[in-house]
C-alpha cells in the first residue's frame, strides 16, 4: 500500500488567525452556532434522542460543528458537540450500529450512509478531545457495517458515496493496526459505484434532461466522488494511478459543466456550462473536502490551487455576509434571486437561489458547516521527515513536533487579498525537518527570502522544500505576484482573475424579506429575495487578444466582513458598455451574447465599471461578453 505524500495534522494543531479567524467567528455567530437552538432537524435530531430527522442532517451538522468549535476554542459549542458525541457513543446498539436504525422518511433500514458522516465527525472529535471511546466505538460500528453489507449490499446514497466510509475504515486501520478494517474499506469499494469507470465512458456532456437524471448525474455525488479513485489507488498500492484518474475526472467536469469559480454546475444534476445554471452549496463543501484529500494523497500543488479557487470564491458567495442565510444554488451570472415557477434549473424548485434558512431542501442547511473549518484545519499538512507543507496560505498558527522538539509556524498575511506572506518558524532548540512551500501555478516571478537572504524559486505549480536545521526564530517572506489574467468561457465570454480570486460586477440589489409569517423564519434566520436595482448587462472592453482591458487596481485593508461588497479588500476598474437585448429569461440572466459584440449591439456611452472579488457579491455578472 502506498504512503500518502502528506498527512492531515490532528484537529487542534492549527489555530486560525487574521481574516480567517474573523470569518470563522462570523460562522459561529451565524447559522452554524445557532441552528441547534431552533432548527428541529438539529435541535430535536433523532441522533440525540429527539423525534426529528434521524438520517444525515444531524451528522452533517456535527461534521462541521466539531472542527469549528475546537478551531475557535469556543466552550459553548464544544459542550454541545461533547453532548452529541457522548450521546452517540453511549447509545451504541448491541451489534455496534450507531444512531437511528431507520428514519421513516429517508434511506432504508440499516442504511450505512449517515454512519459514514457521523464517523467523520467522531474522528475529528477524537483528535481534538482525545476521547478514548471513539476508536472502540467506531471499530464496532464498522464491524456492524461489514456484517450489514453481507446481508444487504450497498444501495442508493451509500452505493454512490462509499469512499467517505472507506476513509474512516482506513483511519481505523492506521489507528488500531487491525487488518479487518482494511478489509472493510475494500469491501466498501467493491460494493460501491465505479466512478472511475463511469468517467471513462462519461455520458453527460450537456445539461441533463429531467427524465435522465440519476445518482451518477447528481452534483453532490460527483463532487464527493472526485477523491474516490485516489482512495482506490491507495487500497491497490498505486495511488498515482488513482490521482491521475481523479485529475481526469476534474478535467471532464470542467470541459462539459465547469464554471469560472472552479466548481461545476448541478441544480440538482449536471447542467452544462452556462453561467446562469446553478451549483448546489453541498457540492461546494464536498468538492473542497475531496480536494483536501487529493492534495494530501498526491502532494500535488494543482489540487491546492483548485481548493483555494473554490474556497475564496464559490464558498463565500453562496452566503449573505453574516452567514445567517444561504442559497441552495448559486450562479456565476446571478442577477435575480426570487421565488419563481419559471426557472432555469434542471430539477430544483422555485426558491432554490433565494437566500434563506433552508431554500429548496434542508440538506445544505445541515452540510454547509464543514467547508470553512476543514479548509482551516488542512491549511498545513505533515510530510515525510517530520516536516510540514503549506497547502493554503490562510493566516494561522501551526504547532507540531519534529523529533520531539516543539515547533510553531506563524503565518501572517492578508492572502488571498494581498501578495505578501510572512512565515515565522519558531523553536527553542535545534530541529532538522523540511518545510514545503506551495508555489501556485497562477503566479509569475515569485520571490522568497529566508532571514533576508534570497532563495531561488525554481518554478511554479509545485511545492519547493526548505531543508535546514531550524533554531530560534526564522523569518520566511514569500511574495506571490498576482497578475490579472482573462479566461475564455461559455459562448466566448471572458472572466477576469487575479491570483486565486475571480472578479465580478456587483449588481446593486433590492432586498426583500419573505416568509415573515412562517414559523422558523424569524430574524435573523429569515428568507430574502434579491432583485437588481441597477443595470447589469454590460460588455467589457477587450484588447482583441482575449484579455479584458484593466484600467486600474485599488487594494484596501481587510475588514471585519471581508466577503461583502462594503468590506471588499480590493477592486479593479474596467471599461464597458450596455448590451442591447441581454435580459432576464426564466428568472435568470439570459444567455451571454456572442462576442465580439458589434457596436450596433451596444447602447449608451462607454463607462468605467468597478469589479470586486466574486465572494464579495450577492448579485453579479462574472462571465462577460466583450467588444474591441
Amino acid at each position: 500500500m502506498d504512503t500518502p505524500s502528506f498527512r492531515f495534522l490532528p484537529l487542534g494543531s492549527i489555530t486560525p488567525g487574521g481574516w480567517l479567524r474573523d470569518q470563522l467567528t462570523i460562522q459561529i455567530e451565524g447559522l452554524t452556532g445557532n441552528l441547534e437552538s431552533f432548527w428541529p432537524d438539529i435541535k430535536d435530531s433523532g441522533w440525540i434522542g429527539g423525534s426529528a430527522e434521524g438520517w444525515e442532517r444531524g451528522p452533517y451538522w456535527l461534521d462541521g460543528a466539531v472542527p469549528l468549535a475546537y478551531l475557535l476554542d469556543d466552550r459553548r459549542l464544544i459542550e454541545r458537540v461533547e453532548h452529541w458525541a457522548g450521546y452517540i457513543i453511549e447509545h451504541q446498539h448491541a451489534d455496534g450500529w450507531i444512531g437511528p436504525r431507520h428514519d421513516p422518511k429517508y434511506g432504508y433500514p440499516d442504511d450505512p450512509w449517515p454512519l459514514f458522516v457521523a464517523a467523520k465527525a467522531l474522528v475529528q472529535y477524537h483528535e481534538a478531545s482525545g476521547d478514548p471511546r471513539v476508536p472502540v466505538t467506531l471499530g464496532k460500528t464498522f464491524e456492524a457495517i461489514d456484517a450489514s453489507m453481507d446481508r444487504r449490499p450497498l444501495e442508493r446514497w451509500a452505493h454512490s458515496r462509499w469512499g467517505d466510509g472507506a476513509l474512516t475504515a482506513l483511519w481505523l486501520h492506521r489507528t488500531t493496526g487491525y487488518g479487518r478494517y482494511l478489509a472493510v474499506a475494500r469491501k466498501l469499494e467493491a460494493q460501491g459505484f465505479d466512478w472511475a469507470g463511469h468517467f471513462r465512458r462519461f455520458p453527460y456532456t450537456e445539461k441533463m434532461k429531467r427524465e435522465a437524471c440519476n445518482l451518477s448525474s447528481h452534483v453532490v455525488n460527483n463532487a464527493m466522488a472526485l477523491k474516490y479513485p485516489a482512495i482506490s489507488g491507495f487500497l491497490a498500492g498505486d495511488v498515482r494511478e488513482g490521482i491521475e484518474s481523479a485529475r481526469g475526472m476534474i478535467g471532464i467536469l470542467d470541459e462539459y459543466h465547469g464554471q469560472a469559480t472552479g466548481i461545476f454546475t448541478g441544480d440538482e444534476h449536471l447542467a452544462g456550462k452556462s453561467p446562469s445554471q446553478g451549483t448546489e452549496l453541498c457540492a461546494v463543501a464536498e468538492y473542497m473536502y475531496s480536494l483536501e484529500h487529493l492534495a494530501a494523497l498526491s502532494g500535488d500543488a494543482d489540487f491546492a490551487d483548485r481548493l483555494e479557487l473554490i474556497a475564496f470564491n464559490a464558498l463565500p458567495a453562496t452566503f449573505l455576509p453574516d452567514m445567517w442565510s444561504h442559497q441552495y444554488d448559486q450562479q456565476a451570472n446571478q442577477v435575480i434571486c426570487s421565488v419563481n415557477e419559471d426557472r432555469i434549473y434542471t430539477t430544483n424548485g422555485p426558491d432554490s437561489n433565494i437566500f434563506g434558512l433552508q431554500p429548496n431542501f434542508g440538506c445544505c442547511t445541515a452540510n454547509m458547516h464543514q467547508a470553512w473549518p476543514k479548509l482551516a484545519s488542512s491549511a498545513w499538512m505533515g510530510t515525510g521527515g517530520g516536516g510540514v507543507a503549506a497547502v493554503s496560505y490562510v493566516p494561522c498558527t501551526v504547532r507540531f513536533e519534529a523529533s520531539g522538539v516543539p515547533v510553531t509556524v506563524r503565518v501572517e498575511t492578508d492572502y488571498p487579498f494581498g501578495e505578501d506572506i510572512r512565515i515565522l518558524v519558531e523553536t527553542d532548540r535545534a530541529a532538522a525537518f523540511p518545510l514545503y512551500l506551495r508555489i501556485p501555478g497562477w503566479t509569475r516571478e515569485p520571490r522568497l527570502t529566508v532571514n533576508g537572504d534570497a532563495v531561488t524559486v525554481p518554478g511554479t505549480g509545485t511545492y519547493i522544500p526548505l531543508f535546514r536545521e531550524w533554531v530560534g526564530t526564522t523569518e520566511i517572506v514569500l511574495t506571490l505576484p498576482m497578475p490579472f489574467r482573462s479566461e475564455s468561457r461559455y459562448h466566448g465570454a471572458l472572466a477576469l482573475r487575479r491570483g486565486p480570486l475571480l472578479y465580478s460586477l456587483p449588481v446593486a440589489e433590492e432586498k426583500t424579506r419573505i416568509n415573515a409569517d412562517v414559523p422558523g423564519r424569524e430574524v435573523p434566520h429569515a428568507d430574502y429575495e434579491l432583485r437588481p436595482d441597477a443595470p447589469w448587462n454590460y460588455a467589457l472592453r477587450s484588447d482583441g487578444h482575449g484579455n479584458i482591458a484593466v484600467s486600474s487596481f485599488e487594494e484596501r485593508g481587510v475588514g471585519p466582513l471581508p466577503f461583502s461588497v462594503e468590506g471588499t479588500p480590493g477592486s479593479v476598474k474596467v471599461r464597458g458598455r450596455l448590451v442591447s437585448g441581454w435580459e432576464i429569461e426564466h428568472n435568470a440572466a439570459g444567455p451571454v451574447p456572442s462576442s465580439p459584440v458589434p457596436e450596433a449591439g451596444t447602447r449608451g456611452e462607454e463607462t468605467e465599471i468597478v469589479l470586486v472579488p466574486y465572494g464579495c457579491t450577492n448579485l453579479r455578472i462574472t462571465e462577460f461578453p466583450w467588444y474591441r
